[in-house]
Order: C-alpha cells, then sequence, then structure tokens
C-alpha cells in the first residue's frame, strides 16, 4: 500500500494527460526513500460523467485525489509525501488553471491495518531485485 485515488471530470480528459500524471504519482512515491513498498503501489484514476459544480454555470473542472495508506508512519514522513504528491499535481495541472475555472485538492486517509485483508505477490518480485 499506498492506494492513490484520483476523481477528475471528464471535461479535462482531452486537456490532461491522467495517465501520464499517474505515472508521476508512482514516481514520487518510490522516490520516498522506501517508505511505501513498490508491489504495494497503486495509482488509478475514475473519470466522472455526472457532477455538479458550484452554481453550474460555467464549465467548471476538478481533480480530488485521496491517497490510502496504512497507519503508523511518522507526521513528517506523511507530511513530505502529500507535499510532494500536491506539488506534482500543481505542475500538472497547472494549464487547466490557468485556462479556465478548475479546483484541485487532495487528502490522506490513514486507515488501520487490523482491518484491511490482502493478497499480494508483486513483492516478491521487489525483494529478489
Amino acid at each position: 500500500m499506498p492506494h492513490f485515488i484520483a476523481e477528475y471530470t471528464d471535461n479535462i480528459k482531452d486537456k490532461a494527460d491522467i495517465r501520464a500524471m499517474l505515472r508521476k504519482v508512482n514516481q514520487v512515491l518510490i522516490a520516498q526513500g522506501g517508505v511505501y513498498p513498490i508491489g504495494g503501489i497503486r495509482a488509478r484514476a475514475i473519470e466522472l460523467n455526472d457532477y455538479v459544480m458550484a452554481d453550474d454555470q460555467e464549465d467548471y473542472a476538478f481533480v480530488h485525489a485521496t491517497l490510502k495508506i496504512g497507519g503508523g508512519r511518522p507526521d513528517a514522513v506523511k507530511k513530505k509525501t502529500c507535499d510532494d504528491l500536491f506539488e506534482m499535481m500543481k505542475d500538472h495541472f497547472a494549464p487547466l488553471f490557468a485556462a479556465g475555472y478548475f479546483a484541485l485538492s487532495m487528502e490522506l486517509h490513514e486507515f488501520d491495518e487490523g482491518a484491511t485483508y490482502k493478497m499480494n505477490n508483486v513483492h516478491a518480485r521487489f525483494k529478489k531485485a
């Protein structure tokens, strides 16, 4: 784990390379110095077709991201991860922000490892390296 989930409005899919942003997410998480096992990193996006933003009178757009991680990491580690991710996202979506009405947000969700169930053989690939 971590899992990064970005929800984005469908009116930006032709203007923002969402897949490239997801690749950048993984790069940022890998660059955290071993804090997150590579085999557990997931980045995905959900295109929103039904949404209403603000007064619904303009071509508003948004991206909201959630980073889900297991509990127990120090606050400084969580802050650095979130700061690095959000900076990358701000850079990636800067053209959209400059061109129209755009909102970008991110939240961290830390959960209790005892309440999760996992089966993953991807970790073994990285333990051999």
